[in-house]
């Protein structure tokens, strides 16, 4: 059993344009230290996938900036390792339209040179949006043992409102039966997670089909159309699972992470750690007078002044008598003495200056975009 991985970086920019205006929803910092991708990629690390493709589209530059040679994720290798797939692979390809892609199948029309160049029987597809850690190995033992054309990846949740899922409904074998996108969804339903397992020669053939044809959504034309037809199974996961579909979806799973459960179930797991771009930071720095409580900080902070409820990146600097409450500061930000913050989410290199007082709501977090001065 060998597979191969395929990282969607792009494809829920729209999710979240505020963060996504200079980089990809992929590179979105998350939890202090972390960036969105980097849950897919342990997952697939841990479950000992070591050749990993990352299709991009636009505003690449972060991610390139975060993955590096991937040897933090042990993915600098000679054989294998991670590829960076950019929207055009060669001169000639999509020459007739000239244009980037705007949908998964033609992000998938673009990989086949890729795939045809793996000797793997299987791949494991994900996007970034998704905030889980989970052990891939079982889904693609389920995905042989019932000789499966796809796999897809569930849960079992109650979706936040007015969030786009998609759910996939199953009968009692696990075959899908009902595969649809929705923004209004009530009480619990089985969500897709944007996570499927699928033969590499499977994917390559609809490929072709789908080239030939036209076909232009993977989801209406391949897959939705061949249900009841091909063998489409469901894999029902019962681990964490934070889903990302807006600001105020990506500010709540933020502030999830100051449950410790939370926290044990992500990053506690055995022989299942999340990886991440190692900085080699100082040690945060608490002054005499710092208050701190119920906080995630990560190193190289200096917190002066009072901290509660909140989720503090590297290198983050909270002056003396500064409150910040219920808020989410991203790597660098400046917190001047006095100024006083709650629910705001500010971006990388942002300076809050003296006594300003800042608040947002849960539903809609107060955000400052990168490099600004307020």
């Amino acid at each position: 059993m060998t597979a191969v991985g395929l990282i969607f970086s792009n494809i829920h920019d729209n999710n979240i344009p505020e963060l996504t205006r200079q980089r990809t929803i992929g590179s979105v910092p998350y939890g202090g230290r972390y960036r969105l991708i980097d849950f897919a990629l342990s997952s697939m690390v841990n479950s000992g996938i070591s050749k990993i493709g990352i299709v991009t589209h636009n505003n690449y530059q972060s991610l390139l900036d975060h993955l590096g040679n991937g040897k933090d994720w042990d993915l600098a290798r000679r054989a294998g390792g991670i590829k960076i797939l950019p929207p055009y692979i060669s001169s000639f390809e999509n020459a007739a339209s000239n244009k980037y892609y705007s949908s998964r199948l033609e992000a998938l029309m673009g990989t086949v040179n890729f795939f045809n160049r793996c000797k793997e029987d299987y791949v494991v597809m994900s996007d970034c949006d998704v905030i889980c850690n989970i052990d891939l190995n079982d889904v693609i033992e389920q995905h042989i043992k019932t000789e499966a054309d796809i796999t897809f990846v569930t849960k079992l949740t109650t979706p936040a409102k007015h969030e786009a899922v998609t759910v996939a409904s199953a009968d009692e074998n696990g075959n899908l039966v009902d595969f649809y996108d929705s923004k209004s969804v009530d009480g619990e339903h089985r969500i897709y997670i944007n996570i499927m397992v699928v033969k590499r020669s499977y994917l390559l053939n609809i490929l072709d089909i789908a080239i030939g044809r036209g076909y232009s959504s993977f989801k209406r034309d391949i897959i939705q159309k061949n249900i009841g037809v091909e063998n489409y199974k469901i894999y029902d996961y019962k681990g964490c699972y934070a889903h990302i579909g807006s600001m105020e979806g990506y500010f709540d799973c933020s502030m999830r992470l100051l449950d410790r459960n939370m926290r044990e179930q992500l990053f506690g797991i055995k022989n299942f750690p999340v990886l991440t771009k190692i900085r080699n930071s100082a040690p945060t720095r608490y002054c005499n007078g710092a208050q701190v409580t119920n906080s995630v900080v990560a190193e190289g902070c200096v917190i002066e002044g009072t901290v509660e409820d909140s989720i503090i990146f590297r290198g983050v600097h909270v002056g003396k008598g500064a409150v910040v409450k219920n808020s989410v500061l991203f790597q660098d930000t400046y917190v001047c003495p006095g100024a006083q913050l709650n629910c705001v989410i500010t971006d990388k290199n942002v300076m809050v200056k003296d006594k300003r007082v800042l608040s947002g709501c849960e539903n809609m977090p107060f955000y400052i975009g990168k490099n600004r001065s307020v």
